[in-house]
């Protein structure tokens, strides 16, 4: 079902389609899923990988946004608080309940930081994921037990989600086709094609694993690609005005050691007014985020000097365990498609988190903005649109309930596969087939053999960055061992892909190549 030739064969069959979307973030699959439960015709392409950009590069919360409460924008927090329940009820293997801690140094933020977890409380309803509550200094550091004491008055406790982004992305790809939809990666759109009324009727895209090119039809053309909707826009209309201005977050991912307890820290109030968290992830830390203006945009952003230096000195601040730049296991970049103002404010925090949908002239359909905790309400406001637009049929959204592949209701999360969901037999019979396939790729990891051949078999995984980085997390979570294990990996998708030993060779180069900018030097 989720072979790549049997996907080329239905794209080879259908050239017309009703909706084509070009992107395949969280966006893009979100719209698919929303598109193909509703009964249109739906294909997606992503040029790179599922989640490649923004999607894969988060800090991992599933959340209302505590400082969109604090900006007074309670439509956009009580919308994501709600979007976040509907999470955790439909995909429970990759989803989880964070408690959070904000350490207190004033007494008057004691009392601040209380009240409006209250309202955030309140504004979750019955898709609650905990109460609020004050606790004294004493269980603060017995919970935090590598925080600063010094001055340290107590603490609030509230719960928010947690989550593995890329891995969530490729279950949605799987859920649109089990659904009946084709979803395609290493797929590029190069051009649109419109009718002789300049209406956008469809697109020219790309093979790029066999360079093969097909013209195909569409009812309606949706432009889900983050931070390059501009260049999609403009191929539409080369004069069209800039409608995203990318900001950067950079995250460090660390040990368990500087966070050992199951309690994340939020810091509510750096120096330049953002927020800072360290957030348990899979057996690791994950530290950051900043908020950083850039004028470009690229596949593999990279760290800023500055970033990095700020994000250390702030955790050091709270931490007694002190963390340089020899610790950080992994450091990853990502991209905010903000939509741009109107003015040219260097202020992040104040330009709309909530997302837009676009329409052009010739009636491509562009979604912008918004977060991952809300992929399914984008997609649901954008198919929406669609319909009033008169470009498909009547049909009500179904997603609310609809359960992602994978998920399960009970997780046990003591053993590390259990992130596949209701896929971990699936792995544990690849390990009795072939007791091989429970080899290590890193003695000083968790991941195993039979990960890699079932992300091949299963999850559209097509290169060793597709593996390392989407569906295994390595390259996140310890960048060097990812590097001295893509040699493995390589092998193991040469062999499941019949590919030659050049093949091979050019695939570890590649990775290294990547994989290097994500090592602190």
């Amino acid at each position: 079902m989720f072979k790549r030739e049997t996907l080329i064969d239905q794209l080879k069959a259908n050239i017309n389609w009703d909706v084509i979307i070009i992107g395949g973030g969280a966006t893009g699959l979100g719209v698919a899923l929303d598109c193909v439960t509703r009964g249109y015709k739906t294909l997606l392409l992503e040029q790179v990988d599922f989640a490649k950009g923004t999607s894969s590069r988060s800090t991992k919360l599933v959340h209302g946004g505590v400082r969109y409460l604090a900006q007074g924008n309670i439509d956009l927090v009580r919308e994501a608080l709600y979007e976040r329940g509907l999470m955790l009820q439909n995909a429970s293997h990759l989803v989880s309940n964070q408690s959070f801690i904000i350490p207190n140094y004033k007494w008057w933020d004691n009392f601040f930081y209380t009240v409006g977890l209250k309202v955030y409380d309140f504004l979750a309803g019955k898709l609650s994921f905990g109460k609020s509550i004050r606790i004294k200094k004493s269980e603060t550091i017995s919970r935090l037990s590598t925080l600063k004491t010094d001055k340290l008055k107590g603490g609030v406790v509230y719960h928010d989600g947690q989550f593995d982004d890329s891995r969530l992305a490729v279950n949605i790809a799987q859920s649109c086709i089990e659904n009946g939809g084709t979803v395609l990666n290493h797929f590029k759109v190069k051009n649109l094609q419109k009718n002789e009324h300049g209406k956008i009727n469809g697109v020219i895209a790309i093979d790029t694993e066999t360079n093969t090119e097909y013209a195909l039809n569409a009812k309606v053309v949706v432009n889900a690609t983050g931070v390059f909707s501009d260049e999609v826009l403009q191929m539409d209309n080369k004069d069209a005005e800039n409608s995203i201005r990318p900001s950067q977050g950079i995250h460090l991912v660390f040990d368990k050691s500087f966070l050992p307890g199951n309690d994340a820290i939020m810091i509510p109030k750096t120096d330049d007014g953002r927020v800072l968290f360290l957030v348990p992830w899979h057996n690791r830390v994950v530290v950051g985020t900043t908020d950083t203006l850039l004028d470009s945009h690229s596949l593999e952003p990279k760290p800023l000097d500055k970033e990095i230096a700020f994000v250390l000195e702030t955790a050091n601040r709270y931490l007694n365990k002190k963390a340089d730049k020899n610790d950080v296991l992994s450091i990853f970049a990502g991209l905010r498609p903000l939509a741009a103002p109107k003015d040219k404010s260097e202020k992040t925090k104040e330009i709309s988190r909530s997302h837009k949908i676009i329409v052009s002239d010739s009636e491509l359909v562009s979604i912008t903005g918004g977060k991952w905790t809300t992929y399914r309400r984008m997609a649901q406001d954008t198919v929406n649109k669609i319909i009033d637009l008169n470009k498909l049929s009547k049909a009500n959204c179904k997603t609310q309930g609809l359960k992602i592949h994978g998920s399960n209701g009970s997780v046990d999360r003591t053993n590390h596969l259990y992130i596949y969901g209701t896929d971990q037999k699936g792995i544990e019979e690849l390990i009795k087939e072939n007791p091989s396939f429970g080899d290590k790729l890193h003695e000083r990891l968790e991941f195993t053999k039979a990960e890699v051949i079932w992300a091949v078999r299963h999850e559209m995984a097509r290169s060793i960055e597709d593996v390392l980085a989407r569906r295994v997390r390595v390259l996140f979570l310890d960048a060097k061992a990812a590097i001295e294990m893509a040699p493995m990996v390589g092998e193991l998708l040469r062999s499941e892909l019949n590919e030659t030993n050049d093949w091979k060779s050019a695939q570890i180069s590649e990775f290294i190549e990547i994989a290097d900018q994500y090592i602190l030097k």
